[in-house]
């Protein structure tokens, strides 16, 4: 009897290590470029997933304010790093339409990028 509950509960132990370390990545790694048009211009950005995660965007095209460009690069960008999603994602008061197009095009980006 002993026997027999130690190996389930070995069992049991085994079962939920592998769940816990099975990929729960969510994109196909590689890089993806997504566009939108922003209050001045079409935004293009590069999207870098690793390990099935959203790694690195980078805002390869923009003719938007400068100034305005940089406060998405500084607070927009690292939220959808970090939620790994552009959902729940706000656009940026004062470069709303600036930091709309970031949002959409990462969107695009990440829906080329989906298993």
């Amino acid at each position: 009897m002993r026997k027999t509950l130690s190996a389930m509960i070995s069992l049991v132990l085994v079962l939920l290590l592998a769940a816990g370390c099975s990929s729960s990545s969510k994109y196909d790694d590689g890089t993806y470029e997504g566009k939108a048009e922003g209050s001045e211009s079409e935004v293009v950005v590069n999207v870098v997933v690793k390990s099935g995660k959203i790694d690195i965007i980078d805002v390869v095209k923009h003719e938007e304010t400068e100034s305005l460009m940089t406060g998405i690069i500084d607070d927009t960008i690292p939220e959808i790093i970090e939620k790994q999603t552009t959902e729940g994602v706000d656009s940026l008061s004062g470069a709303s339409k600036s930091s709309e197009a970031v949002i959409q095009a990462v969107a695009l980006a990440l829906e080329q990028a989906r298993k």
